[in-house]
């Protein structure tokens, strides 16, 4: 299927009547100052029948024609149907496991759980999804003679990790601001072993982001953050990859670690899209998990009483968090997901660092290696399920926003008891012993019982 009939442009989140190319170096509306959206010719997209469009994801999914076997990619028509494939700079991203957890369903009184691993992904995160959108959208304007000299993001970790892989393949300078001491060991080295401009500001995330805001006013200098909305396109094909996986179904429910909040509206924006068109004749309900101490859309959401577009979402003093992608006090897209939870029935919970920090070593249990922002949305989970809201019968999904492995450090300090204010009350620490045949019997027996030999 050719692409020239469909076409993508930004428009304003708030209605005002702002319209751009996707070219264009702007990423917020200039009449209102809100933030954009891509908008999709919805007309041209309808005249291909649903069973056309699953037909040729299908087709492509992980084996089609480079760029086309991209998770993300093989969208194109849904993500940006205008970029020329030569401008196209991809890892193969997306395609990502959706695994079944039973036996943490079954510890949890559920009966389908399943993680979408979107950490199973070249730089290790769901960032990928999105950064493969905005740095080929950033080649593509160099095509056509926008002059953008090097791309820019703030980051707790994984976002500087994919920019900084993207830009590297794509040969275009990448900046990123980190806040200092405030990231993984692993997530601080990969930007730099990608060659990135890394500096690290002794300030917060939030403090990071109104540097590099204000360093991305001058056009060649293009910002790679959330709020700048290609990247909730490629984000949104978690959903569309999550119905593919379930033969085109959807889930009852839909679990999210929220801190920027890009991802929740990112999430929902696809389902709705899966839902417009006709691949599936309903949405689940979204769940956004907060980290307890950096919770503003939680506070907000309690105090109203239900989530709704247009509540203000006021900002909080991030406290520090084992989260610590989603230690945010001022989210910059809380209008997006607040429009998501909306429309998809949502809810918004939290989780204080002993429930995150237990739900990923229970899950671990079972089977997976979550990470702690992973581990938010699990303890979010529990608790819905031990309060009945969600139902035995229902199929949920958890998206796991990264690998376990960018946060070994937590794994470790988990089962060696040494998390500030955690008491690990699964903790399986690694026992030392002499190398005898002796002392190994011994401590098998001491674990399992006597073979009886």
């Amino acid at each position: 299927m050719s692409a020239e009939p469909f076409s993508a442009w930004f428009r304003c989140a708030s209605g005002c009547e702002f319209r751009a190319p996707l070219t264009a170096v702007v990423y917020r509306c200039p009449t209102c100052r809100g933030l954009l959206e891509v908008e999709h010719d919805l007309a041209a997209l309808r005249r291909v029948s649903p069973d056309e469009w699953k037909r040729l994801f299908d087709g492509r999914f992980r084996t089609g024609p480079w760029p086309l076997g991209s998770g993300v990619w093989g969208k194109k028509e849904w993500v940006y149907p205008q970029i020329a494939h030569e401008n196209v700079v991809s890892m193969y991203e997306g395609g990502s496991p959706l695994i079944r957890i039973d036996r943490y369903a079954r510890e949890i009184g559920l009966g389908d759980v399943r993680l979408k691993e979107c950490g199973v992904t070249h730089t290790g995160s769901f960032k990928d999804l999105g950064m493969t959108v905005l740095v080929s959208a950033v080649r593509e304007m160099q095509a056509r003679g926008v002059p953008v000299r090097a791309v820019a993001c703030a980051s707790t970790g994984d976002t500087s990790a994919a920019l900084a892989a993207y830009c590297a393949a794509a040969g275009i300078p990448a900046v990123v601001l980190l806040p200092r001491g405030k990231i993984s060991t692993a997530q601080l080295v990969q930007p730099i072993s990608n060659g990135a401009l890394v500096l690290e500001l002794e300030t917060d995330f939030d403090g990071c982001m109104r540097v590099v805001a204000e360093l991305s006013e001058t056009p060649d200098i293009y910002l790679a953050n959330s709020m700048n909305s290609l990247r909730i396109e490629g984000q949104k094909t978690i959903a569309v990859e999550i119905a593919q996986q379930l033969g085109w179904r959807v889930p009852d429910w839909v679990v999210i670690p929220g801190g920027n909040l890009g991802n929740a509206g990112a999430v929902g924006k696809g389902f709705l899209l899966l839902r417009d068109l006709g691949l599936v004749d309903r949405v689940p309900r979204l769940v956004v998990a907060q980290a307890e101490n950096a919770n503003p859309l939680y506070r907000a959401v309690s105090a109203a009483g239900r989530p709704r577009a247009g509540l203000e979402v006021k900002p909080v003093p991030a406290r520090r968090t084992l989260a610590s992608a989603i230690q945010i006090g001022a989210p910059v897209s809380s209008g997006r997901a607040l429009r998501a939870l909306e429309a998809l029935d949502g809810l918004v919970e939290q989780a204080s660092e002993q429930e995150l920090a237990d739900a990923a070593a229970r899950a671990d249990r079972a089977g997976a290696f979550a990470c702690p922002h992973t581990g938010v949305a699990l303890a979010a989970l529990e608790k819905l399920a031990a309060r009945g809201q969600v139902k035995p019968d229902e199929v949920v999904v958890v998206i796991s926003t990264a690998h376990g492995l960018k946060f070994s450090d937590f794994k470790v300090g988990y089962h060696e008891d040494r998390l500030e204010g955690v008491r690990p009350s699964l903790r399986n620490p690694a026992v030392a012993l002499p190398a005898t045949l002796g002392a190994v019997q011994d401590a098998v027996a001491a674990c399992f019982g006597r073979s009886g030999r």
